[in-house]
């Protein structure tokens, strides 16, 4: 659902060549021009009811509207500016205008950098349009920066021609030097590119909230709601349910409360009467399948998955989790909602999280918990013991930036072999991969299936481009979502002798799964744990023979799990070279694929959900192309476990910088594919890594007396 064009301000009257470059290769279907009276169907509360805070001239300065198809905007601050919010109420108001859209935050992993400075800069970035998207955006098309530092870390992203909004109030000598300038940027030639708007927010914010009585430090931290007022007018946005939403926000605290709700219109007003804003713009709503939806982001949308798996298998759902960025807000959602048979537990570490929820499982509920990288490695013993007592057991890892403690808030790839090969002995599990925020809702069932049916721990790969990003989700029935049947084993009737002996390792002769039998069931009583069992019986067995035949057993129950095939899109059918992905990969390479598309160039592109156990027909489908190309963020490990598998050519595209694939990156990939320069320049990565080492110096050799 995503992917990158540009808007051309009016107020660039001769756009350079590079920019009219980029409108033109853009992937983005035809344009369509938006129905007459969009604006008739909007709220009148966009009228400003007084100007408080704004210039207020005799007659407002004429207004050219434009039509555009989408639109990047970015918002960028300090930590505590409040940019997340801001973003997340303008995403709001394009979700209830019915823009298909995606975003992606980024945060610092510090709780509170020193203010103004590099490390501490906050964004957030929201691509919506009128058509189906793919991505969050490659490039801001509008960047919004509250202070030197904002602008500087984000700068380089705005492409030639676009909107540059600051805030001047924060471009003081000192915070210009904090980060590096020496000189103000703002008045000079520096920004020539640009189209730049130059706003005093904290001052205009101070004016407008004056009556709260606010002091002048609490005062200034509603000028974000300035800023989201400004954009709000800039895109004809409703006002009104953002206002309720602060006003319920704040509750607690009338005059904050208050104040926000008067600097975002004071923000809007200030768009609508002065005279430096000549142009606003339209984005149309998107046409959509029909049906109710709801902006979601991944982590929302697991837990709802999981609440869900919870109504339609009849199990209670059990969250043992310990605090980890960026898994944390699935504790945080799935905590409140009690009321649907789901209890969650923070747990003191790591290893009692999982404990906990396996413990869960053999008491008969559906057994969860989340984590990221570190934690995974640190609940790798429990997983195995899940192998072997072969118990449902969710294991959620949100990735991130590794190894050890890694990059917190940033993304990555690079748990696939853990996830595969992380525990003693032969311990397989299946591993699901979502590749969208509304996919985690699927993916989460899914895992939830495979784990009752088949008796098995089963890990979700996530990450954090997922976790944090959100897009509008269809809301599902819930009677139309499959149904899973636990079938716990069936207590012995009292009457029948010849019953014999509870065996808990017998198994359904087309899934392998052993009985499920919750305790305290009488004549199900069975010993479980960690040693080696018996085929059958259950009990303690050293045997070797019987030691081979369990290992090959639950090797065999995870390679016969029932998974679709996967499946190829390749309009053309004449497409060479196959774009392979998994997890988040999955909208930067079906944009780039649009995009090369467009130049000409024929491009298939699969992605895989089930990376354990693999599709039965992905071999076929990698042997039918020429080349195929695995995007990662990661050094290559789905590459190597492909090339391994199939004995297929697999050309890796690896990315490990903490930041998700962009198009426009990928579609150079895919040109490079075509004229047969990629693998060298794969391959020039790890030399520039050699040569950009910082090196310790050469011992001196002491000359010989």
């Amino acid at each position: 659902m995503r992917w990158t064009t540009t808007l051309v301000p009016k107020r660039l009257r001769n756009p350079p060549a590079t920019y009219r470059q980029r409108l033109a290769t853009c992937d983005r279907p035809p344009v369509e021009h938006l129905p007459e009276g969009i604006f008739s169907a909007m709220s009148t509360d966009t009228s400003p009811a007084n100007t408080t805070g704004a210039p207020q001239p005799g007659d407002r300065p004429a207004r050219e509207n434009i039509e555009i198809n989408r639109v990047v905007i970015r918002f960028a601050g300090d930590s505590g500016d409040g940019m997340q919010l801001a973003g997340d109420r303008f995403t709001s108001e394009a979700a209830a205008f019915g823009n298909d859209l995606a975003t992606q935050p980024n945060f610092p992993a510090e709780i509170r950098a020193p203010r103004g400075t590099l490390a501490g800069v906050s964004s957030f970035q929201i691509h919506f349009a009128d058509y189906d998207i793919l991505t969050a955006g490659d490039r801001p098309d509008v960047l919004v920066a509250m202070n030197p530092a904002a602008m500087k870390a984000n700068i380089g992203d705005l492409p030639r021609g676009g909107t540059l909004i600051v805030n001047t109030d924060e471009f003081t000598k000192r915070n210009l030097s904090t980060v590096g300038y020496d000189h103000d940027p703002l008045e000079s030639s520096d920004l020539a590119d640009f189209v730049v708007h130059k706003v005093a927010m904290a001052t205009l914010t101070r004016g407008a909230v004056e009556s709260t009585g606010l002091s002048k430090k609490d005062a200034e931290r509603a000028k974000n709601m300035f800023a989201l007022g400004l954009l709000s007018w800039m895109y004809h946005r409703d006002t009104h349910a953002t206002k309720e939403f602060l006003r319920t926000k704040f509750a607690k605290n009338a005059a904050v409360a208050e104040a926000n709700v008067l600097a975002y219109q004071a923000g809007w007003n200030y768009g609508e009467t002065t005279e430096t804003f000549a142009t606003t713009y339209t984005v149309a709503a998107a046409t959509l399948p029909q049906g109710t939806y709801r902006q979601v982001t991944g982590n929302t949308a697991l837990s709802y998955g999981l609440v869900a798996a919870a109504k339609r298998s009849g199990l209670p759902v059990f969250l043992g989790s310990y605090p980890i960025t960026p898994a944390s807000d699935i504790l945080h959602e799935l905590s409140k909602h009690k009321s649907f048979d789901v209890m969650t537990f923070q747990a003191e570490d790591e290893i009692a999280g999982v404990g906990a929820a396996l413990g869960a499982s053999f008491g008969g509920a559906l057994g969860v918990t989340t984590t990221s990288g570190p934690g995974l490695a640190l609940k790798s013993e429990t997983i195995g013991l899940a192998v072997m007592t072969e118990l449902p057991l969710l294991i959620i890892d949100v990735q991130r930036g590794g190894p050890s403690t890694g990059l917190p808030t940033k993304t990555e790839q690079a748990d696939l072999l853990q996830a595969m090969f992380g525990r003693n002995g032969e311990s397989p599990v299946p591993i699901i991969a979502p590749c969208t925020p509304s996919d985690c809702f699927d993916a989460a069932l899914e895992a939830a299936r495979i784990a009752i049916t088949y008796r098995t721990p089963v890990l979700l790969l996530s990450d954090g481009a997922i976790a944090n990003g959100s897009e509008p989700w269809s809301v599902p029935d819930v009677d139309d979502l499959p149904s899973i049947d636990p079938g716990f084993a069936a207590a012995p009737a009292h009457d029948d002798s010849s019953a014999g002996d509870f065996a808990p390792y017998t198994r359904d002769r087309d899934t392998l799964a052993r009985p499920w039998a919750v305790p305290g069931t009488a004549g199900l009583e069975h010993r479980i744990g960690g040693l080696e069992k018996s085929n059958g019986p259950g009990g303690i067995s050293y045997e070797p023979a019987n030691h081979e035949l369990m290992v090959r057993l639950r090797q065999a129950k995870i390679d016969g799990i029932a998974v679709p095939d996967v499946e190829v899109d390749d309009p053309s059918g004449d497409a060479r070279i196959l774009v392979l992905g998994w997890g988040s990969s999955y909208g930067p390479i079906g944009a780039a694929c649009r995009r090369v598309r467009a130049l000409g160039t024929p491009m298939a592109q699969a992605h895989l959900r089930h990376l354990n156990p693999l599709p039965a027909n992905l071999g076929d489908v990698l042997r039918a192309y020429d080349q195929v190309i695995v995007p990662e963020m990661n050094l290559g490990q789905l590459s190597l476990l492909l090339r391994a598998r199939y004995l297929v050519d697999i050309q890796p595209v690896t990315k490990v910088a903490g930041l998700a694939f962009l198009a426009e990156e990928l579609q150079e990939v895919l040109l490079e594919a075509v004229t047969g320069t990629l693998a060298d320049t794969e391959a020039a990565k790890t030399t520039r890594a050699r040569s950009g080492a910082a090196l310790t110096a050469a011992p001196v050799q002491e000359a010989s007396l």
